[in-house]
């Protein structure tokens, strides 16, 4: 009874401090950088839910996706709040409550570690790699699918209990919805396949399980891998239609060598670790600028190198850590620009599921080194509070960033560099309030870094004709 207590007392925590730090989202406006394609500017979406609309949402790739599951959460949202800004942020604002309860909720049902798992789902509510995910109405795809996400491991927590068909269907139906909301929960299978190892311990392999109270049988790895060939099934499918709507978006090979991409991606796996432990300088949006110096390709190489070397020795004793790292690696593969989708080196947004992972590793890890220690209780509970605060401020800080257009713009070039595409973007949202001399100035910068930047191109010579200066736009 006293254990139920704690829970619902940890649940509206989680409520409270999410909404305290996020509520200022309510009154943030639409920015002009894909919102205009989910919502502002898009009719099917505005005119809320029809039949019409239905049929559009599961036929068009329209911004580079097939997600229909969030372009009905969008028309939704029209229908109920039209175009009321706050209220579509509220929403996402509601999903990010949901997923921090969801989390902390299935990491303590198998585990039985009510304060670990508490620290966890703080950590995923409370981090400001995730402000991009709630504080962007376009990124209704990241909540939405995230959504979906911890529903089908709720469900496959309780089929791996009960081994029942019927518990096996809700899986397959939550994994569906989820990759209906966004292609990149393709990676779940996976990561269900690591839960198996930990915390399920359907795949043992000599480990001893001491958190679960909830014994499940340990079962061969045929068996587990084929259980999921259904999942796999679909996620291949879901790639498939995925590559077919980005085709037009993915850069050629001769435009972006493999070698680049390769490098890119290993620099930015190091990159979203330091972010997580100092969340300083976050953008918008960060240029992909080719090839990153050599010393940090090296260098980032060599770091996940050592790091998984040592993850490998000490999977046995600490299956936590095995899972966690792999977790991590595994959900970012879709994104971290192998295939790459748009010009972006790296994104906020792509952490928003990936980060659980080393929140688990660390969390659990620092539990067990600090196992020992004389004054244990008063060090942690001190440490926890003061990072959970300093989170909290820094989070409140970077959703201040996201209050409207303009704003989130200047953040971005204060803490990037040679980027292109926000100087553009920025100028459009100057040139929508009139204010053409900024916007032009805007427009010629972007132009300075891309010159094959055709969008500035045109709306520099648009913002030129509005100020009467025709030869110059022509």
């Amino acid at each position: 009874m006293r254990s139920n207590h704690l829970k619902l007392i940890i649940c509206l925590f989680l409520i409270v401090a999410t909404i305290a730090v996020f509520w200022q989202i309510s009154n943030h406006d639409f920015v002009n950088y894909d919102d205009d394609l989910y919502v502002t500017e898009n009719s099917h979406v505005q005119a809320g839910l029809t039949r019409e609309g239905t049929i559009w949402a599961f036929t068009t790739t329209h911004a580079g996706n097939w997600h229909p599951l969030t372009w009905l959460s969008h028309m939704l949202d029209c229908d109920l709040y039209g175009l009321n800004a706050g209220w579509h942020h509220v929403t996402n604002l509601l999903f990010q409550i949901a997923h921090a309860i969801f989390l902390f909720l299935l990491l303590n049902r198998r585990t039985g570690a009510l304060g670990l798992s508490a620290f966890v789902a703080a950590l995923f509510a409370l981090h400001p790699l995730h402000v991009e995910s709630v504080a962007w109405v376009a990124e209704r795809k990241d909540v939405l699918s995230t959504f979906f996400w911890m529903l089908t491991m709720w469900a496959y927590i309780r089929y791996a209990e009960r081994q029942g068909g019927k518990t096996y269907l809700l899986v397959l139906l939550f994994f569906t919805f989820g990759i209906m909301s966004k292609p990149m929960l393709v990676t779940l299978p996976f990561v269900l396949f690591l839960m198996d190892y930990w915390p399920l311990g359907r795949l043992q392999l000599g480990q001893s399980i001491k958190e679960s109270n909830l014994r499940i049988q340990a079962l061969p790895v045929f068996r587990l891998v084929w259980e999921k060939v259904p999942l796999f099934a679909l996620a291949a499918v879901s790639s498939v239609v995925t590559f077919y709507a980005q085709i037009g978006t993915v850069a050629p090979l001769d435009e972006l060598p493999l070698k680049a991409r390769m490098s890119n991606a290993l620099v930015a796996y190091v990159s979203y670790i330091w972010k997580m432990i100092w969340p300083q300088d976050l953008a918008a949006f960060y240029p992909h600028t080719g090839m990153p110096p050599i010393w940090q390709v090296v260098g980032a190489g060599l770091l996940l190198a050592c790091v998984s070397v040592f993850i490998i020795q000490a999977a046995r004793r600490f299956p936590y850590l095995a899972v966690g790292w792999m977790w991590y690696l595994g959900t970012l593969v879709p994104v971290i620009g192998i295939v790459q989708v748009g010009a972006q080196s790296m994104a906020d947004r792509y952490t928003y599921v990936s980060l659980i992972g080393l929140f688990i590793m660390i969390v659990w890890g620092i539990a067990d080194l600090a196992a020992k220690w004389r004054y244990r209780r008063h060090i942690l509970t001190t440490s926890t509070v003061a990072l959970l605060l300093a989170l909290a401020v820094a989070t409140w800080l970077q959703v201040h960033h996201w209050r409207n257009s303009i704003t989130l713009f200047k953040h971005t070039l204060d803490v990037t560099d040679q980027n292109w595409l926000i100087h553009g973007t920025l100028g459009s949202a100057l040139a929508k309030e009139g204010r053409l001399d900024e916007a032009i100035s805007h427009f010629v910068k972007a132009l300075l870094i891309n010159r094959n930047y055709a969008e500035a191109h045109n709306n520099l010579g648009a913002a030129l004709a509005e100020k009467g200066k025709f030869d110059e736009a022509i």
